[in-house]
C-alpha cells in the first residue's frame, strides 16, 4: 500500500512540474524553446570572494592584460554579435548593464575608476553617434538631408583590457589572482584609411558580478552544461597575454620591447609570477 502511495505521488509531482514549466514558457506569450526552462544561470549568484587582511598579504603583482576575442579560445566572448537565444557576447551584455541594470561605466583617462561617466558618453566611444545622411521624402519625392543616429558597434571590439591583481596570502599559502576592471578596445578604420586602436570605458569587475553571473556563454561541448561569464573570468577560461606590470615609470611593455622581445618580456613576467610561490617552499 505505502509503495503504491508513493507512485501516485511521483506521478502527481511530474504532472505538476510539467504544468508549472508550461506556466512558465507562457508568461511571456511565448512558447517555451527548449524541453526545459532554463533556471540555473538565471538565478545564479557569484560567489562571494573570501575576506583578505592587509597583513596576510606578503607580495602582490598589478598586471594588465590583453583578451584578443579573435583567438578561437575567446570567440564565445565575442559571439553572437546581435543578441539571440538568450545570450549575449560581452561587450552587448555590458551596454545592456549599462542601460538598464545601472552598471557604472568610468573613464578612460585613468584605470583607477574615479570618474563616473553617463550613458551618451558610453554610446559615443561606441561609435553610437549622429550622422548626416540623405533620403528621399516619400512625401515630396525630394532627396533631403536627415540626422541618424548610428547603432553602437558591437562588432569592432575585438579585444579586452583586463586590470588584475596577483597576490600570495600567507593565511591560505597559496598564489591568487583577482581582477579588478575590464575596458573593451575598439579597432575601427578611419575615413583616412587608418586602423585605429581605441579604449572605450572602464567597468570595475567586482560591480559587474552579479551581471556577469546571471548571463551564459555558450559550451561548444554541450548545451545543458553553459557556463556563465562569471565562470569564465574566475576560473579562467580564457587566452590572453600580459602587457604591462606595475612599474616604477607606469609603462607598457610597448613603450620599451617591439616585436619578438615585447614577447618575451610579456613571457618573463608570467613566468616570474608563476614561480615566485614555487620558490617560497623548500622539499
Amino acid at each position: 500500500m505505502r509503495k503504491q502511495v508513493l507512485f501516485f505521488l511521483g506521478i502527481l509531482i511530474i504532472g505538476l512540474s510539467s504544468v508549472f514549466t508550461e506556466v512558465r514558457a507562457q508568461r511571456d506569450g511565448r512558447p517555451l524553446d527548449n524541453i526545459f526552462d532554463k533556471e540555473h544561470i538565471r538565478n545564479k549568484r557569484p560567489i562571494p570572494y573570501p575576506s583578505i587582511r592587509e597583513a596576510d598579504i606578503i607580495w602582490s603583482k598589478r598586471v594588465w592584460r590583453i583578451i584578443d576575442l579573435r583567438e578561437k579560445v575567446n570567440l564565445p566572448l565575442y559571439y553572437p554579435v546581435t543578441p539571440s537565444d538568450d545570450r549575449f557576447s560581452l561587450i552587448s551584455l555590458l551596454l545592456h548593464g549599462i542601460k538598464y541594470e545601472g552598471l557604472n561605466a568610468y573613464s578612460i583617462n585613468d584605470d583607477e575608476f574615479k570618474v563616473r561617466i553617463s550613458r551618451d558618453d558610453v554610446n559615443e566611444a561606441m561609435g553610437a553617434t549622429l550622422e548626416i545622411t540623405r533620403v528621399i521624402n516619400p512625401d515630396t519625392g525630394i532627396e533631403e538631408e536627415v540626422e541618424v543616429m548610428r547603432d553602437e558597434r558591437v562588432d569592432e571590439v575585438k579585444q579586452i583590457l583586463v586590470k588584475e591583481v596577483w597576490y600570495f596570502d600567507r593565511n591560505y599559502s597559496r598564489m591568487d589572482v583577482r581582477i579588478l576592471g575590464i575596458c573593451p578596445i575598439r579597432e575601427y578604420t578611419n575615413l583616412a584609411g587608418e586602423v585605429l586602436k581605441r579604449q572605450t570605458f572602464w567597468i570595475n569587475y567586482p560591480e559587474a558580478r552579479d551581471l556577469f553571473a546571471r548571463y551564459e556563454v555558450f559550451n561548444t561541448g554541450n548545451d545543458a552544461q553553459r557556463r556563465s561569464f562569471d565562470d569564465i573570468f574566475i576560473k579562467r577560461f580564457f587566452g590572453s597575454y600580459i602587457v604591462q606590470e606595475s612599474n616604477v615609470y607606469n609603462r607598457g611593455i610597448q613603450d620599451y620591447a617591439v616585436g619578438v622581445e615585447a614577447l618575451l618580456e610579456s613571457q618573463r613576467i608570467r613566468n616570474e609570477i608563476f614561480t615566485f610561490e614555487h620558490d617560497l617552499w623548500e622539499f
